[in-house]
């Protein structure tokens, strides 16, 4: 058998992959694949169709694949690559004799010879295109397939921006077809260099007679027949023919109906790779983490809306140019969401890793035909309607026209195939959408690169709570990192961090697991977050916590979270709990959420622990959580904040407005009139010890009929306790005044 190289050994190997593609760039751009070879053959004479014919014979080329695919997997895909690699930039360095050609021997015949050359190239880079497929499969990870997918497109065009950079360079500064020679022949240096460095990566074996892979090599029907497959194929082709005779027309395009130099032209690819640098990053870290769908969705839906850019862009103006670079950049972005999704689904979802050399040598003979007629169709579609003009409502019409509809429309088609296809855990364009529309996208995306690069704890703690101040859902994954670090403190960040955030079930899940763990000062703060996520589907573990847990401060965090989650199952439990339990902790832990919950039926056993609470803290929560009974609680909080302040002049104030409300009762409610006055009064004056017999006099006198239930026992408490121990206990005087306020509030 075969031995393929360990994924430590791939990972090792592949910044030898990321540099050979880079270097590989810089001979796409200066060659056969961008603009500045359209522009070579236009400078040469050739007609769009005849342009279109050309540079279809290097897709078309891809239907060898068909044919020698098993040679190539006996042969070995690393060998094939590498040296048909080496044959096609030989063959390429041809082009450098054409101006010679051409002098010599005419027109005609430079025509033929860059045909053949053109032919030539096909046919090798088709072979070795049918072993690299494969041979990426095999040496690239799957877990890491979009970060290497970025990575290598980070540097890949950054290596062809420079090489743009230098073909524009080269061009102001030459005439006729010298600087595209010049280019040409930089292009093959670089290609040599990148074959030699692809010697280096791992893999790619010859396989050995008997192996699984040789001896299905023939199995063509079973990809025929995997649905999957074929929808892959279909949303690939329509992509295809959408985007490959825009790109290698839309140079053109730009000099005839825009007005711009050939130098500008080349410089627009720029553009195009400043957005793909820009973005590659964003596009490989959201398809590892939230599949390849929604990026190649969101990368066909910017490509269908280009075309109308370019429609609808000012021509021949000092505008042009920069709107164009603009598109551009755009373009360049939504490219690279393309590639980066649609060649993840391809190696991860849709191309079984044991069938991979039919698989893969169908798919590459499908772009090649699909890339191969789109070629033909759009040189000969723009000789068609070389007469074309017009004027449709703020749109010119001109000969490109139909191409760019095209262009719009063809996208769109695709996005509707790829919803067929179903991908684990990949989200929804709304989803997907969703999560840079919560939170703060630009913080989380910002915390996440820190987070990733954080060295010492310090730092990390830093981070992780950067993370929490997000609100994102694009650091959930950081979040679960942090909760699972070996350090105490990281994940006690971790926690504080995940209660800041909107409700996620997988959060839930991690805090719950915490909750349910061995050590007690992660569970509690898991509980409080539980609690301030205020999501009821923490209620269960919570519920389960509350009473199995064999740590008191865990349980009474579990009961004060299941009352801010408003779990009014629980009430029973809850009462039958206040009622047995010894522990003060546990017990004040009942009170606050029978207090949250509004639970009328303990006012009684409440005011009890009021009596009894040993501490002031303990006192005020008790007093706010007998205040929640009777509600309006944000009112009892600003009253109480006043009473620490001025306690005589905030209770003075309350028992004013008290009395003028009073008043309406009529003159049968006369002494509790005088004995409100006569609190207000006293109280006014600081004087608190004088206003407490008046204030308890007129709680006394309050009708039953004007108070619910649980508020008259309320009331009725605060006299007797303020009446035994005057001014000392004021949270009874603003539990009394609060209680009056809210009843008499109607």
């Amino acid at each position: 058998m075969t031995t393929e190289p360990t994924t430590a050994e791939k990972l090792r190997a592949l910044p030898w992959s990321i540099a050979s593609n880079a270097f590989l760039a810089v001979f796409v751009q200066l060659t056969y694949f961008g603009s500045l070879f359209v522009l070579f053959l236009n400078e040469l004479g050739l007609s769009k169709g005849q342009v279109g014919l050309v540079l279809s014979l290097i897709p078309f080329a891809g239907l060898l694949a068909l044919f020698v695919a098993p040679a190539v997997a006996r042969a070995g895909y690393k060998r094939t690559y590498v040296t048909f690699f080496v044959a096609r930039n030989l063959v390429t360095a041809a082009l450098v004799f054409t101006p010679l050609v051409l002098s010599q021997f005419g027109s005609q015949t430079a025509l033929v010879f860059v045909t053949g050359v053109v032919a030539l190239f096909a046919v090798f880079r088709a072979v070795g295109i049918t072993g690299s497929f494969p041979w990426i499969q095999e040496y690239v990870p799957n877990a890491v397939r979009g970060k290497y997918t970025a990575t290598n497109n980070f540097f890949s065009t950054l290596t062809g921006f420079l090489a743009i950079t230098t073909a524009g360079f080269v061009l102001n500064r030459t005439m006729g077809l010298t600087g595209y020679v010049v280019l040409i022949a930089l292009g093959v240096l670089f290609g040599m260099v990148s074959a030699w460095l692809a010697r280096r990566i791992p893999g790619g074996a010859p396989a050995r007679a008997g192996d699984a892979q040789e001896r299905n090599h023939r199995d063509l029907g079973t990809a025929l027949r995997d649905s999957t497959f074929i929808r892959y194929l279909a949303g690939v082709g329509l992509f295809t023919l959408a985007t490959v005779p825009l790109g290698s027309f839309l140079s053109l395009y730009m000099q005839d109906e825009v007005g711009l130099g050939s130098a500008s032209v080349v410089r627009l690819q720029n553009g195009v790779l400043v957005g793909a640098l820009l973005s590659t990053y964003l596009w490989g870290w959201a398809a590892d983490r939230y599949g390849s769908k929604p990026v190649i969705m969101y990368g066909s839906a910017m490509r269908a809306l280009l075309p109308l850019g370019w429609m609808l862009m000012p021509r021949g103006t000092a505008l042009s140019f920069p709107v164009a670079m603009g598109i551009a950049f755009m373009q360049g972005i939504a490219d690279v969401g393309w590639t980066v999704g649609s060649a993840r689904l391809l190696y991860n979802r849709v191309v079984p890793p044991d069938k991979r050399t039919d698989y893969l040598a169908l798919y590459f003979a499908w772009i090649g035909i699909a890339g191969g007629f789109s070629q033909l169709i759009g040189g000969q579609l723009l000789d068609l309607t070389s007469g074309l003009s017009g004027q449709f409502l703020f749109f010119d019409i001109t000969p490109y026209t139909p191409l760019l509809l095209l262009g719009a429309i063809l996208p769109v088609a695709a996005m509707v195939v790829f919803r067929r296809i179903r991908e684990d855990r990949a989200l929804g364009m709304g989803q997907f959408a969703g999560l840079f529309l919560r939170g703060n996208p630009f913080l989380a995306l910002e915390a996440v690169v820190r987070f990733g690069r954080a060295g010492d704890e310090d730092a990390t703690v830093r981070m992780t709570e950067r993370l929490g101040m997000a609100r994102s859902p694009l650091t959930v994954e950081e979040l679960l990192e942090a909760l699972d670090d070996p350090r105490f403190n990281v994940r006690f960040e971790a926690l504080v961090s995940i209660a800041r955030m909107t409700p996620d079930q997988r959060l839930i899940d991690a805090l719950a697991d915490v909750l349910a763990g061995p050590e007690p000062a992660l569970s509690t703060v898991a509980a409080w977050g539980l609690g301030r996520m205020g999501d009821p589907r923490a209620i269960e573990s919570l519920r389960q916590s509350a009473v199995a847990s064999p740590y008191r401060s865990v349980r009474a965090h579990c009961i004060r979270a299941l009352g801010v989650l408003g779990d009014r199952e629980s009430i029973p439990d809850l009462l039958q709990g206040l009622a047995a339990e010894t522990d003060i902790g546990l017990k004040l832990a009942y009170s606050a959420a029978l207090g949250r919950l509004q639970v009328t039926e303990a006012t009684a056993p409440l005011l009890d622990l009021l009596h009894t609470s040993p501490s002031h803290n303990a006192r005020q929560e008790m007093a706010l959580d007998i205040a929640r009974l009777v509600g309006d609680e944000g009112y009892f909080v600003q009253l109480w904040r006043q009473f620490r302040e001025q306690p005589g002049t905030a209770a003075a104030q309350v028992l004013m407005d008290l009395k003028k409300r009073a008043e309406a009762f009529g003159p049968d409610h006369a002494d509790l009139v005088a004995a409100l006055d006569r609190a207000a009064a006293a109280l006014a004056r600081d004087e608190l010890d004088e206003g407490m017999a008046p204030l308890v006099e007129a709680l006394r006198l309050v009708p039953s009929h004007h108070l619910a239930g649980h508020e008259h026992l309320i009331v009725a408490d605060c006299a007797d306790h303020l009446e035994q121990d005057g001014a000392t206990r004021l949270e009874y005087a603003a539990l009394a005044l609060h209680t009056l306020h809210h009843a008499w509030a109607g």
